[in-house]
């Protein structure tokens, strides 16, 4: 689906952290913002800053481990009022999106994105 940015985001998040289906993670808090952002968990794994993950790519082995289920990139596209952009998927308050200027992957809150025909 296509998507207009209705307001700027800009990522606080300069060294997103990445990893690869089957890769342990450390599982920390559940985020717990205004925003309705549900089920994001700070995870960090070897060699990496933390970073948001989604629980729907992770495989609970206990209290604060798991297993990646599939590949995973936190990467959040800096975006202006006006760019597009195409949606890939939705997960929890947040849409992984490519820009149509030039293809760069990231995600994106939804709030900041309106549907476009």
């Amino acid at each position: 689906m296509k998507y207009v940015v209705i307001e700027a985001h800009r990522s606080e998040y300069p060294r997103p952290i990445r990893f690869a289906q089957g890769e342990m993670l450390d599982i920390g808090p559940r985020y717990a913002g205004e925003q309705n952002w549900q089920d994001w968990y700070l995870c960090s794994c070897a060699g990496q800053e933390p970073g948001w993950v989604p629980a729907q790519v992770i495989e609970r082995l206990g209290v604060a481990r798991g297993r990646a289920l599939e590949q995973y990139c936190a990467h959040e596209l800096d975006v202006d009022p006006g760019q597009r952009v195409l949606g890939l998927r939705p997960l929890n308050g947040w849409l992984w999106c490519r820009r149509e200027a030039n293809g760069e992957l990231g995600w994106l809150p939804a709030e900041k994105l309106r549907l476009v025909d």
